[in-house]
């Protein structure tokens, strides 16, 4: 394949991949945007929403590490990818079905759509991988990561929608139309995922066979990385807590939450093409900017029940997402071998999403008991992320 030909095709693979992304998170983030007053409403307290929230990111992430595992092994990348995007897709509009007092149900649910993405996230970012090799790593994930939350952003529009015209008298069963809904975008979801593998067949033509070899060191660098990731994680508020601190204080209506969340992903959408185009020119630098921007997220949305404040404190948090997002994705396609890609950001988003899972679940319940707590574990979680990242960039410097 010529080079005009190949970087053509790349940026159209990429782009097909996004709109696929776009009607996927208009369906599970569209849901993620009411979830947590959904399962409050439906009988769960802060601390299993906290709990709930954790497992499914744990099993989100860490079944990254066996599907990461598979696919590079069988090399069936599609075969991941459409599978998983069947299970995440179908089962956020089965949550129209959960009846009052159903919340068992409907976090089985949550859990068994984290387990949807957890099987088709690695070998979808190694697909995206070898096309964003083209023209960039840190520019082809953020432009994929845009799209991505552009979707995010009109998920929770369409819901906001819902909203005002059934009203919020009863709330429940608005939440549950809003679900079956969301059948549109997901089954559009499965429809482009088939065209995609139809017409790419083999995206792997796009990267060139690289040199080095089939396997990578658990270097100090990379260590560092991984301790970094994870600190920002672990204290880095899951969504749900902040709509349900947001209605917990009625700083805005419960029409409003939607819109809270499609703010924050309009934020992540842009934060994500911005520090991509960053990463690309200073590094992991990006990383820690990014970061330092996102710190202090918490003190403006669980101290107050200010609205502009908790509006703040949202576009700080949509800041510190996208970049983790697109950068993180980047970062891993640098370090690990090409045939290895999968099991790496199994091994990266695994250690990514206990941390998650451990810090959604504590701050769910510090919450419960004061959200003084929850802001302090959060601010120094921040700091300490921060510091890794500074280490593992010296690390790099000295190549150790």
């Amino acid at each position: 394949m010529d080079k005009k030909r190949a970087l053509s095709g790349a940026i159209i693979f990429i782009t097909l991949m996004g709109i696929v992304s776009l009607f996927s998170d208009m369906t599970h983030e569209g849901a993620r945007s009411i979830l947590g007053e959904y399962l409050n409403l439906a009988g769960a307290s802060a601390a299993t929403i906290g709990f709930v929230s954790g497992i499914g990111e744990l099993c989100g992430y860490s079944l990254r590490l066996i599907s990461g595992f598979i696919a590079d092994k069988t090399k069936k990348y599609w075969t991941l990818v459409i599978t998983g995007y069947v299970i995440q897709a179908l089962a956020i509009p089965a949550l129209a079905l959960v009846p009052e007092h159903g919340w068992i149900w409907a976090c089985g649910l949550v859990i068994l759509e984290r387990i949807g993405k957890a099987i088709k996230k690695p070998a979808k970012n190694t697909l995206v991988s070898f096309a964003a090799s083209e023209i960039g790593t840190g520019k082809g994930f953020a432009y994929q990561e845009f799209l991505d939350q552009l979707g995010a952003f009109l998920g929770p529009v369409l819901l906001f929608v819902t909203a005002l015209v059934k009203g919020t008298d009863d709330l429940f069963t608005t939440y549950r139309i809003s679900f079956a809904i969301l059948l549109v975008p997901a089954m559009i979801t499965i429809a482009l995922v088939l065209t995609a593998k139809i017409r790419y067949p083999d995206p792997e033509i796009f990267e060139k066979q690289e040199d080095k070899p089939a396997s990578f060191e658990f270097r100090k660098s990379f260590v560092l990385f991984m301790a970094a990731i994870c600190f920002f994680a672990f204290g880095f508020a899951d969504f749900t807590l902040i709509t349900l601190h947001s209605a917990n204080t009625g700083a805005f209506n419960e029409s409003m939450l939607s819109l809270l969340y499609a703010g924050a992903m309009a934020v992540d959408a842009f934060a994500a093409l911005f520090f991509g185009w960053l990463y690309d020119k200073v590094g992991l630098k990006a990383l820690i900017i990014s970061t330092l921007c996102s710190t202090f997220f918490s003190c403006f949305v669980f101290m107050t029940g200010n609205a502009w404040l908790i509006g703040a404190g949202i576009i700080l948090w949509g800041i510190g997402m996208g970049a983790q997002e697109s950068i993180m994705k980047a970062a891993v396609s640098g370090i690990v071998p090409r045939s290895m890609r999968s099991t790496g950001f199994g091994i990266f988003e695994t250690g990514f999403g206990i941390a998650w899972f451990l810090g959604s679940w504590l701050l769910g319940a510090l919450y419960d008991l004061n959200p003084v707590y929850l802001v302090t574990v959060s601010v120094v979680s921040q700091f300490l992320a921060i510091a890794f990242y500074a280490l593992c960039l010296r690390c790099n410097k000295t190549e150790c």
